[in-house]
């Protein structure tokens, strides 16, 4: 009766190792009920121990050698489906397991494939054999594994009969990205390409050029060592010597290849630096030994053990040297830290890892941490029996979580994790149109063509979203100048800014349209209107002009040949306007700034020279007269004022020209443009038109106080002040122009300063002749002028007759009318004094600058 209870309340454990198979549903490690069932593959266990019958029978024997990294990769696995069932990913739909121990040997990984393979709802778990697998309804829907590259190529390979997907998380074999050979192969880690690219340039930027490789024989070994011997012939580094080791644990000359190898070292003394292709149990033994023989050298470890807690909790571990390894992406770790510290809660009747785990940290419960893994290792090995209850397991379990966590490998967890998911959101994608809760509704090998994120057109990029997962993104437009051509691009192609443009959501490039001022532009027909206008006003003043070559408005204006000359000025202001509108070119972008600027240079000369000669003519100041006298050259003076522009358009020729530029900035067309060459000499130009023109107003202004009939200073007056108006308002508004219109804005500046000059000048005297011809005569002049010469005369007499009373010192006191009329007397005397020196002037004016003709200036 003790006996029986002791049965009854003791759970007795034999061996802490995984039983053998006797059922098809004994092979399965952990499982969990689904509408969908997700495959693993994992190499929970070392090796699986060797038949001792004889012959040899074909059977899955026990697997021993418990890996506590590997087993943390199921539980990703089963955390990652927990989260996706927990979450709203697949709502109604709940995804359940099949994990697999393929004891690290192809063999068994082979015979889980098969099972994976089985039809669905079928008790024998067989394999029918068809010509088409496209509507056959196995019992796994897709597979998360293997980890090593040997076992998931063999695995791959059959599960290519039904295209059923296998994500792996850790086989990085560049073979594998064959489509033709594994097109239903993905993964979530790169392929050794990268990983050897990387090595090799570790190594060369090192300058190390004397190496050592071990690796496996295997695919995944033999692959990378070719690999990584290209890329080093490559740079110029020698590999001393290449070691390989057996691939799996159950060859039994494994420890004789390793001390071979460790002698190989030994004798190559010269090399230090030694690259490892290797899995973590080969690293374990070869490290062991070779800190029993005191080797101490560089080693550069591939991902495959570069973070593994079993290679760093070696004993004595850094005798061995310095390590330099790479390793995977890692992601956030805080969900399956909080899994695994509620592990002892979760349910291990049906995962038989989780329960032989249990067992081994309670067999293992006396154990200090640092000899807690070598204490699992030993009693996995199926030779050292013991037993416990359950409730000693589970709080043995339960305080050591924390050694589980240590032995995590944060990049492979992350893999997993991003396989799981990459399936669930192709198992959503395909559940949006039918009910997935039929195990029927979908075949395997459709997943292959879903994705995480629905498939980016062209035109668009991923955007990676703040998910961990870098399968699943958003698509977003591509901006403006940017393109993509292909589906799923990482990131747009930018266009050639200066030659190419592209719209938002562009998938090509498109040639930017040369733009220019065209002729059959509207606003250019406009100004070239406004242009012609110009010149037939032109044309028509020169026109009346010279049918009235003898009129007194005519003579007063200068005479024909200075109103020819004005107006000749005013055609070629008008005309430069043309080489602003059309294509540029290099003649028209040098003609039309030196046309304008000596053009105008010499209309305001003629100006300045007309009011000289009216400032000359009606001034009684004697200083005054003498200077200008003095100063009234009429043809030096306009040779002078626009020889001066011409050397500045001369210079500003040589060294700096106007040129044709294609302006670039603007995102979509090119503007042909004439770039001015030197803003310095363009203003410079200007600046000197602006001072002759002050210059012109000043003087100007000091006769706008002639005869009505006759003031040409008060015109010339406000000709000044619109030109001014009008280059004032054009600084900042050409400096604030851009695109094909700029020229424009000069057209405009030049039409309004031109029309404001010949309407000012020559307006009001056609006028005069068409319109009040009886005051353009000779005795309607003449009575004009005698009535200024009188007011003049007045005002000058009585300031005369103040001058002198006081240089006398005489005192006028109650004037008689004898007095007064003395005082008149001697008023019309300086007036006729006056009007007689107005007329000399005028004379010996008209003698000096147009001797055969006689024109008058008044």
């Amino acid at each position: 009766m003790a006996f029986l209870i002791i049965l009854i309340t003791c759970f007795v454990i034999i061996l802490a190792t995984s039983h053998s198979c006797q059922t098809p549903d004994d092979f399965v490690a952990a499982t969990s009920p689904g509408h969908i069932i997700i495959g693993g593959l994992f190499a929970i266990h070392e090796k699986m121990l060797s038949s001792e019958d004889y012959p040899r029978r074909p059977q899955i024997q026990k697997c021993v050698g418990f890996e506590i990294s590997v087993f943390l990769q199921t539980l990703a696995m089963i955390h990652s489906i927990e989260m996706i069932n927990n979450s709203t990913l697949l709502s109604g739909v709940k995804l359940g397991y099949e994990i697999y121990d393929t004891c690290t040997e192809v063999t068994v990984a082979m015979a889980a494939a098969l099972r994976i393979l089985s039809k669905f709802n079928c008790s024998r778990g067989t394999v029918e054999f068809q010509c088409d697998y496209s509507s056959y309804v196995p019992r796994v829907k897709a597979v998360i594994g293997s980890g090593y590259s040997e076992i998931t190529m063999a695995v791959s390979r059959i599960l290519n009969l039904q295209l059923m997907p296998q994500v792996s998380y850790e086989s990085t074999a560049e073979i594998l990205s064959d489509k033709i050979r594994f097109p239903s192969f993905l993964r979530t880690v790169p392929s050794d390409f990268y990983q050897t690219k990387a090595m090799v340039h570790l190594i060369q930027k090192s300058g190390w050029n004397w190496i050592g490789i071990i690796t496996t024989d295997d695919d995944y070994g033999r692959l990378a060592l070719n690999a990584f011997a290209i890329q080093t012939a490559e740079k110029n580094v020698c590999i001393a010597f290449k070691e390989v080791l057996p691939a799996f644990f159950s060859d039994n000359t494994i420890d004789i290849r390793i001390n071979q190898t460790l002698e190989k070292i030994m004798a190559e003394a010269q090399v230090n630096v030694i690259v490892v292709f290797l899995r973590q149990f080969h690293v374990f033994s070869l490290f062991n030994k070779a800190i029993e023989r005191n080797i101490n050298k560089i080693w550069i470890a591939s991902d495959n053990w570069s973070t593994a807690t079993k290679i760093t909790t070696i004993p004595n571990v850094k005798k061995i040297g310095k390590v330099v390894g790479f390793a995977f992406k890692r992601g956030n770790m805080s969900s399956f830290h909080s899994f695994l510290q509620n592990l002892h809660m979760f349910p291990s009747e049906n995962n038989k890892p989780l329960h032989e785990c249990a067992m081994l940290l309670s067999a293992c419960a006396h154990v200090k941490d640092s000899d807690l893994s070598q204490c699992i290792f030993n009693h996995s090995q199926g030779t050292l029996p013991y037993k416990a209850n359950k409730e000693v397991i589970k709080k043995n379990f339960f305080l050591r979580n924390d050694f589980l966590w240590d032995y995590a490998e944060p990049g492979l967890i992350h893999s997993i994790q991003l396989a799981v998911f990459a399936l669930g959101y192709a198992i959503r994608d395909l559940c949006q149109a039918q009910d997935c809760q039929n195990p029927n509704a979908f075949q395997p090998w459709e997943q292959i063509q879903s994705k995480c994120s629905l498939e980016c057109s062209p035109g668009q990029m991923k955007k990676t979203t703040r998910s961990q997962h870098i399968c699943c993104y958003e698509c977003v437009n591509c901006p403006e100048n940017h393109y993509s051509n292909q589906t799923d691009m990482d990131h747009c192609l930018l266009c050639n800014n200066e030659t190419h443009w592209a719209p938002v959501r562009s998938t090509t490039c498109f040639e930017k349209e040369v733009e220019y001022l065209n002729w059959n532009d509207s606003l250019a027909i406009l100004l070239l209107a406004l242009s012609l206008l110009g010149i037939i006003f032109v044309l028509a003043i020169g026109i009346i002009f010279t049918r009235n070559l003898n009129t007194p408005v005519v003579k007063s204006s200068g005479g024909l040949m200075v109103c020819y000359v004005i107006l000749l000025c005013h055609f070629l202001n008008f005309t430069s306007t043309g080489f602003f509108i059309g294509e540029p070119q290099d003649f028209t972008c040098k003609s039309r700034q030196t046309l304008f600027g000596v053009s105008f240079t010499l209309c305001i000369s003629c100006i300045l020279m007309k009011s000289l000669k009216i400032l000359l003519a009606f001034s009684f100041d004697p200083k005054l007269q003498n200077f200008l006298k003095c100063l009234y050259k009429p043809i030096p003076i306009i040779f002078t004022c626009t020889g001066i522009q011409v050397v500045i358009c001369t210079l500003w020729l040589i060294f700096a020209a106007p040129a044709v530029e294609e302006n670039v900035s603007l995102p979509r067309v090119i503007i042909l443009e004439c770039e001015e060459g030197s803003i310095l000499a363009f203003g410079t130009m200007l600046g000197y038109i602006a001072i002759l023109a002050f210059i012109c107003f000043i003087c100007a202004f000091k006769g706008r106080k002639l005869p009505e009939n006759y003031n040409e200073a008060k015109f010339i007056t406000f000709g000044m002040l619109i030109y001014f108006i009008a280059w004032i308002t054009f600084i900042p508004v050409y400096a604030t122009t851009f695109g094909k219109y700029l020229p424009a804005v000069e057209i405009i500046v030049i039409l309004i300063s031109n029309y404001g000059i010949l309407c000012c000048t020559f307006f009001p005297k056609c006028y005069v002749i068409i319109c009040k011809q009886e005051t353009n005569t000779k005795s309607a002049f003449l009575k004009t002028i005698y009535s200024y010469s009188s007011h003049s005369a007045d005002g000058l007499a009585m300031s005369h007759a103040s001058l002198d009373s006081i240089n006398s010192n005489i005192a006028v006191a109650n004037p008689s009318s004898s007095g007064k009329s003395a005082t008149w007397q001697k008023g019309k005397d300086l007036q006729a004094q006056a009007f007689a020196h107005l007329c000399r002037v005028n004379a010996t004016s008209i003698s000096k600058t147009l001797p055969r003709k006689r024109i008058s200036s008044i």
